[in-house]
């Protein structure tokens, strides 16, 4: 699932040994350094998840909250964790993990959109860590040196120099590879073991008088009874407010996962290692608050006169030490203790056995958490550069030495990181990186969530000890301790993930990982098209959804964009092309090539498209028009070009196009559009289906890297104030008027005018054109322009007669001749486009009606945006194919605009009814 191509890497490897000498490529390639399950992501996780919290806030929490609800806090935060664990553990054995971490995981599971804005964030929040951490060390050194006497400047100028020493050094452990860099956390695990280990040898020591008088006492069952329970002081105390301080130190359980790249099985090492640290690091937790808690009181004056005098009465004292023989009475009352849990950070080195390995286990927890900070960062950021999400940002993800190590990423990184480090002051921006950790740690919950709510076949992880639910619990906790830690941070995380979101949206880029979004996409539609199975069509609801022959896409884009008009967004579009030949393998390759559809997507048509191979052309179209569509999303419409040059093709030709016209048995509506010129782009063998040979030598244009051109068309372009005509000169279901108002909803089309042209008589001109408006009123087309036309009725001109004449002589037929009767009857059963006198006699009227209506459109519509007109129709088995192809070209001809002839299949596709 999260394989990777590596073509053009084996090339290149390809090229290089080729160059190389024979002795060179007999030796063994250098491995490159990768780490265990312990290594690489136990330990890594443990010091990132341990830092300064841990050695200078706990015994304080632990203080406010009891150490009751310190166990609280403390699970439910590894109760997040643990369960983004379980759903990390999950995605990274579901596939091949590559470098790039948390970014690589969402990326892959929930698509370019949310991982790349995850991954941006991620990188950054990392790289601001790296200051934190820094700075927590800095000022640590700089107390330690003012205890002293040792003072370089001033405080701030002392946490910024010592923070820029410390970050330097850091990055050349970094960029001297990850070897060395994992000897580095080694030995800062072992620093802050052995503080540990110091720290519980203390607990078990008798207390010494003087650190009694700071309120250590060692194990006492009161003292835990007393600190068991909540003693919230101050404005922030309160279970939440702990909450909030005590989180942080609960996340960095993807330290391991950043890594991924450098890890020898990351499908084993990842969900072992995390889970683990996750589980040690809370043991370790619940212990100190547990230890400390039973240890030390939470005030004491830390003065050692302050012991109960035998004359003193026991019932004056306040506080637990009352019962060991100190009286603290004097600073509980007057809140000016300066020892004791809730009021001394350095508790924990009071307690140990000896206070400097505490400090250095602040040391390493500061150091390991931003030295892991400053790993994960450029090794997240450069997967995300190579993806090429963003502009701008490919310069940073080039690969060094034989670890790919992201030596740019770390300079990148280093630069921020000295930033905020300059700042000396990250109080505002701490809880903004808390928030985006956490919103990661969302989308990994959720991306484990959606990936198993949908059911795809290419979701099988091997670690099966996760459950979808609780990924969508962890993902809603997230959500909720974001806005519970710093609300105005997290709308701000939140904000920064739209408008990248929004952006790669925008964007679209040319990446296909089989994200489970696409899974849910194909769900839905699934769904949706099956539920409308159970419900009935209604008129209301009727929508022109259009199978269009378009032969290659590319080769008509006028046909396209002028459907696309009435149909984007609204109802089915679907591109028909029907190849003449064999059904060899090659010619259904190239009847499905992907490049039709990208050519559509290119040109943001929203249509489908569908090839098929047949021996003709209506045989072909025949299978598109039963077998398109599916369930109810199928066409009801079928639009094609005119086919001009069916005087000069064979006869049998023109006879399978009017066959393709009479689609009316299938219950679809039927639209022929003419254009003067722009119709093709390209002179098919055919209109519509073309020969193998032809579509060959016109198909190389759409090889990848040499697509099909996207030819200009008119309806494109902004149409402005013209005028789109409707002759509507039959009832047939309303589709007439629908295309035209469908029309004028799309902004190119919004300024123009329609008008609607009816026949009528001349004594009752206007009581027709009132009725008309009355009728379009009551459709709610907002057409506003009748005009009655009594002289459509009218003889055309003689002229045209002729020429209409002249136009099917070629197809006429002598049947006067008597010797020759019977033949001629046979002719015409086997030449059925043959026009005999007989069928030219019976269709006159229809045939001077097509001639008289070519003139009054060449006087009313001559500079008109679109004439869109009511096609006739001619009875089966008494018009003639080639007597009716003259009807539809005389009718349009000569005419500049575009010509759109429509004919409903009787179906009503209007109302004035609400039900």
């Amino acid at each position: 699932m999260y394989e990777e191509t590596t073509g053009g890497q084996a090339e290149a490897g390809g090229k290089d040994s080729s160059e190389e000498d024979e002795d060179e490529q007999k030796e063994p390639p250098t491995e490159p350094t990768r780490f265990g399950w312990v290594q690489g992501v136990m330990i890594r996780c443990m010091l990132n998840i341990w830092g300064v919290i841990l050695y200078l806030r706990l015994p304080w929490i632990t203080a406010q909250a009891g150490i009751g609800m310190t166990w609280v806090i403390i699970l439910l935060s590894s109760t997040i964790t643990g369960i983004t664990g379980l759903s990390t553990s999950a995605i990274a054995t579901n596939g091949k993990v590559k470098g790039g971490g948390t970014y690589f995981l969402i990326s892959r599971s929930l698509g370019p959109e949310l991982g790349g804005s995850i991954g941006l964030i991620f990188a950054f929040a990392n790289a601001v860590a790296v200051a934190m951490h820094t700075v927590g060390f800095a000022e640590t050194v700089t107390d330690l040196m003012r205890e002293n006497g040792a003072v370089m400047v001033d405080r701030t100028n002392d946490i910024r120099i010592i923070g820029i020493i410390t970050v330097t050094c850091l990055l050349g452990i970094s960029m001297a590879g990850m070897a060395w860099e994992s000897k580095a956390q080694v030995l800062f695990f072992i620093v802050i073991m052995v503080s540990f280990a110091s720290y519980i040898v203390g607990t078990i020591i008798p207390a010494s008088p003087e650190k009694q008088s700071k309120g250590f006492f060692s194990y006492k069952a009161n003292i835990f009874a007393a600190n068991f329970v909540p003693d919230w002081r101050g404005p922030g105390g309160s279970f939440f407010g702990m909450f909030s301080i005590f989180f942080p130190s609960a996340t960095g359980i993807l330290a391991g996962a950043n890594i991924s790249g450098d890890l020898k099985n990351p499908a084993v090492a990842i969900p072992r290692g995390t889970l683990l640290a996750i589980f040690w690091t809370t043991v370790s937790y619940l212990i100190i608050s547990a230890t400390i808690g039973s240890c030390v009181v939470r005030d004491a004056s830390g003065v050692l006169n302050d012991t109960l005098s035998p004359s003193s009465a026991v019932e004056d004292c306040v506080g637990t030490a009352c019962q060991y023989g100190w009286d603290f009475t004097g600073c509980i009352n007057n809140k000016t203790c300066v020892y004791g849990i809730h009021n001394y950070y350095q508790s924990m080195s009071l307690v140990s056995a000896f206070g400097p390995l505490i400090t250095a286990g602040i040391f390493g927890a500061t150091l390991s958490s931003a030295l892991a900070c400053l790993v994960s960062a450029p090794k997240v950021f450069q997967c995300l550069c190579k993806d090429q999400l963003y502009p701008f940002i490919g310069f940073f993800g080039k690969s060094y030495g034989k670890n790919n190590e992201p030596i740019r990423g770390y300079l990148l990184t280093y630069i921020i990181a000295a930033c905020f480090i300059l700042i000396a002051e990250l109080n505002t921006i701490a809880p903004i990186i808390s928030n985006f950790f956490l919103c990661s740690y969302a989308l990994i919950n959720f991306s484990c969530f959606h990936a198993s709510i949908t059911n795809s076949p290419g979701w099988r992880p091997s670690f099966r000890f996760y459950s979808k639910w609780l990924s969508l619990l962890g993902a809603i906790c997230s959500v909720v301790i974001m806005f519970l830690l710093t609300w105005w941070a997290a709308l701000i995380a939140f904000g920064v993930v739209f408008i990248l979101l929004a952006y790669t949206l925008y964007k679209k880029p040319d990446v296909n990982w089989g994200s489970s979004v696409q899974a849910s996409s194909y769900n839905m539609a699934l769904s949706r098209c099956a539920g409308l199975n159970s419900v009935e069509d209604h008129v209301k609801n009727y929508r022109p959804q259009c199978l269009v022959l378009t032969g290659p896409p590319s080769s008509r884009p006028a046909l396209v964009d002028l459907v696309s008009c009435f149909t984007k967004d609204l109802s089915l579009m679907l591109c028909g092309n029907v190849l003449t030949d064999d059904p060899s393998p090659s010619v259904l390759e190239k009847a499905m090539s992907d490049s039709h559809l990208n050519w559509l997507n290119k040109r943001k048509a929203g249509s489908f498209y569908r090839g098929v191979v047949a021996a003709d052309l209506q045989s072909g179209v025949n299978v598109l028009l039963q077998g398109a569509g599916l369930g109810r999303v199928k066409p009801n419409v079928l639009i094609m070009g005119f086919k001009k040059d069916w005087r000069s093709d064979t006869p049998q030709a023109a006879h399978n196009y009017i066959g393709v016209i009479d689609a009316f048995d299938l219950q679809f509506g039927v639209c022929v559009l003419r254009m003067r010129e722009g119709l093709e782009v390209s002179s098919p063998s055919q209109s519509h289906g073309e020969s193998l040979h032809a579509y060959r030598s016109r198909l190389h244009i759409n090889e990848p890297g040499n697509a099909a051109p996207q030819h200009s068309t008119q309806f494109q372009k902004k149409q402005g104030k013209k005028t789109i005509d409707v002759y509507w000169l039959s009832d047939d279901g309303g589709l007439t008027l629908l295309l035209p108002y469908l029309l004028t909803r799309r902004k190119r089309w919004a300024k123009c005018k329609v008008r609607v042209f009816v026949g009528g008589d001349a004594e009752k001109k206007d009581e027709q054109k009132q009725e008309v408006l009355e009728l379009i009123k009551k459709f709610r087309l907002g057409f506003h322009s009748v005009e009655v036309l009594p002289e459509i009725n009218q003889p055309p001109q003689q002229m045209n007669v002729h020429q209409f004449e002249k136009m099917v002589s070629r197809f006429r037929v002598d049947t006067n001749s008597k010797p020759d009767s019977d033949s001629g009857c046979a002719s015409q059963h086997q030449e059925p486009w043959m026009i005999t006198d007989q069928d030219f006699e019976k269709n006159k009227a229809k045939s001077l009606r097509q001639i008289r209506l070519n003139e009054v459109l060449l006087d009313y519509s001559r500079e008109a945006a679109l004439i869109i007109t009511t096609m006739p129709v001619g009875r089966r088995g008494l018009c003639p194919s080639t007597l009716y192809l003259a009807w539809l070209d005389f009718l349009s001809r000569d005419l500049r605009p575009p010509v759109l002839l429509v004919r409903g299949n009787q179906e009503n596709v209007l109302t004035f009814y609400c039900q």
